[in-house]
């Protein structure tokens, strides 16, 4: 059970991840390395205006929420956009911004681990294993922002023109879409979905200037086992990464320590056997 519910609860927060930079990467062809980075900062802010402010949970949650998506468009817009055309330089640019932003919260905050009091309190027993009612309302959480999302791609014209530009981005301009416009709307939509990741799991963990690194490395691991791009790989390829984690931690000695190597290990094994991923493309020109 131990398992079942780590499982559930890291896949679901590693679905909101890799989605969001899978999106981003559809889209604008952007590889967003600062894309842990700001759910760092969401976790962050969560607890300036719920802890030090004293704001109420769900306000201070929005809040932040709302504010991380406001830098990642500042970001996109004075920065990535003016060098997206060159992806060594958008990739320099995302490991040097995320280093900002480590710094900056451990200028204000220092490097102390912090915590955030969970929305609800209390738990339940289920086959002898205590569950916390904040690891159950951020898993339903997730499940609902991921139903939010699959609805906004499929079913409205913004994501009509999202999928489309994604498959094709030059017939897509062709059919008169505005490829700038929609790479920004993708990119406030991901670092939102990064936000939200760290709205739903501040109350879980610890806060730190470095919490950044291991999900991005965990993320990094689910996108190419699903296949860059692809937000049906990102997803399931989460929870089979959520749950092997889970397996590592539980059933070997140590295991805490050895999470990240797996992910790693993972992450080669698919390179060298199929480069492409579950739900990739072998080449540029099947888009």
């Amino acid at each position: 059970m131990n398992i079942i519910i780590t499982g559930l609860i890291t896949g679901s927060m590693l679905a909101l991840l890799s989605i969001g930079f899978s999106l981003i990467f559809g889209v604008a062809r952007i590889v967003n390395i600062a894309h842990t980075a700001f759910y760092m900062i969401a976790g962050y802010g969560i607890y300036l205006l719920c802890v030090r402010l004293g704001m109420g949970p769900v306000p201070g949650m929005l809040i932040s929420i709302l504010s991380v998506t406001f830098l990642g468009l500042l970001a996109y817009t004075f920065l990535i956009d003016k060098i997206r055309e060159h992806e060594a330089a958008v990739l320099i640019a995302t490991i040097a911004l995320a280093m900002i932003f480590q710094e900056t919260m451990m200028l204000i905050f220092t490097g102390d681990y912090l915590t955030v009091s969970p929305l609800i309190e209390g738990y339940f027993s289920l086959f002898g294993v205590k569950i916390f009612n904040q690891q159950v309302l951020s898993f339903v959480v997730a499940l609902l922002l991921m139903a939010i999302l699959w609805m906004l791609l499929m079913k409205t014209r913004l994501g009509l023109a999202i999928r489309s530009i994604a498959e094709d981005r030059e017939v897509a301009n062709l059919m008169g879409m505005n490829d700038s416009r929609l790479a920004m709307i993708a990119m406030g939509i991901s670092v939102a979905l990064a936000g939200f990741t760290g709205a739903v799991i501040a109350p879980l963990m610890v806060l730190s200037p470095y919490m950044w690194m291991e999900p991005l490395i965990m993320m990094m691991a689910v996108v190419v086992l699903g296949g860059l791009g692809s937000i049906k790989g990102s997803f399931i390829a989460s929870y089979i990464l959520g749950f092997t984690e889970a397996l590592v931690v539980f059933m070997i000695p140590k295991g805490a320590f050895l999470k990240g190597s797996v992910a790693l290990i993972i992450m080669i094994v698919v390179l060298l056997l199929r480069p492409e991923g579950l739900f990739g493309v072998s080449f540029e020109e099947e888009r």
